[in-house]
């Protein structure tokens, strides 16, 4: 029994066709443009590819979560209570402040 291919994709537009590709000497399929446009696939875009009990599983690759690039950035300990009051400025204090200028 040939290997199958299996596109899966999550989106509300889901393409039921059949459709036919051939695979080139370079190992390169041409994704038909009507599964293309139901799936929201765009030049550019990278694809992550699986083998899953014999089928290939192609899916769209996770964009890179911009906060986790962030991480290890900063090398020093940094006090952000510091960095917050030298920002906003000074906190509350009752004595200064009275109780009026307290927020709920």
């Amino acid at each position: 029994m040939p290997p199958r291919v299996v596109l899966e994709w999550r989106r509300k537009n889901h393409y039921d066709g059949s459709m036919v590709s051939r695979l080139t000497e370079k190992g390169q399929v041409t994704i038909p443009k009507p599964l293309r446009d139901s799936l929201g696939l765009e030049p550019g875009q990278e694809l992550h590819f699986e083998e899953r009990e014999g089928a290939l599983i192609v899916r769209r690759r996770s964009p890179v979560d911009p906060l986790r690039q962030l991480v290890g950035l900063v090398r020093e300990r940094v006090d952000v209570d510091a960095c917050i009051e030298q920002t906003r400025g000074p906190r509350w204090r009752a004595d200064l402040d009275g109780e009026e200028g307290r927020r709920s």
